[in-house]
């Protein structure tokens, strides 16, 4: 699996609501590897997120993906925006048929007809829904309806796939399906993939890579093992033992 290539890397970034809600100096996401971001609730995480998927601009700093500097109201932005994607805790759904919805980025980027077909096909092989192609999305379980979200995304096959609280509101068996989508897409398609999550036991489970966010700022990261097991900072410690309060 590819390690070296940096894919996605932030400077310096900040954004200020009514106060500063994120301040990161430095951190830097790799090819092919998938990377858990923790931390209680007000950490910045989400925030982290919206700023990489280009729906808010940073109040200073700067977003390399793939090595170009990306700003938000320009060429740079629409490129980026065409290799990486993002999938929300609730899932947001377009009123049609399941297989419409997986096929919908495919269609926009013009792929051709049969492999728009085979693409969607095999996507609901992958998610376990290979029956629902015609059901209207809004009829969907959470469940159901987070793996098409999930499916849809990962249909052009980003460079980058960001998961805010993909599982957060479902039961332990959509929660595993997901868990182990995510990471056979990894596997496969060496897929860079970030995801936020308050559940430090999914983090642990999927992760390579955890950096634990406090108040906005970075407190630790490193391997998933390590912070684990021997964080270094004693904030990282009362959060994966579940002693810090949030």
């Amino acid at each position: 699996m590819s390690g070296n290539k940096i894919i996605l890397e932030v400077k310096k970034l900040s954004k200020v609501y009514d106060k500063e809600v994120l301040n990161i100096e430095h951190l830097s996401f790799h090819k092919g590897k998938i990377y858990g971001i923790i931390g209680p609730s007000g950490a910045g995480k989400s925030t982290f997120l919206r700023l990489v998927n280009l729906l808010e601009s940073p109040t200073k700093g700067y977003i390399y993906f793939k090595g170009e500097k990306i700003f938000l109201n320009d060429h740079t932005a629409a490129l980026a925006r065409r290799d990486m994607t993002m999938v929300f805790q609730k899932p947001l759904l377009f009123h049609t048929s399941v297989a419409e919805n997986i096929a919908y980025g495919l269609k926009a980027r013009r792929f051709p007809k049969e492999k728009i077909k085979a693409r969607v096909e095999a996507l609901l092989e992958k998610v376990g829904l290979k029956e629902f192609a015609g059901r209207h999305a809004a009829t969907l379980s959470g469940g159901e309806a987070q793996r098409v979200a999930l499916a849809r995304a990962v249909a052009f096959e980003p460079a980058l796939l960001l998961l805010d609280e993909p599982t957060a509101n479902l039961d332990p068996t959509n929660v595993q399906l997901i868990e182990q989508l995510i990471l056979e897409l990894n596997k496969d398609t060496e897929m860079t993939i970030i995801i936020v999550t308050h559940n430090i036991f999914q983090a642990r489970r999927v992760a390579r890579e955890v950096v634990f966010l406090h108040e906005g700022h970075i407190v630790e990261a490193g391997e998933t093992k390590k912070i684990f097991t021997s964080p270094e900072d004693p904030r990282t410690k009362a959060f994966v033992e579940g002693r810090m309060v949030y």
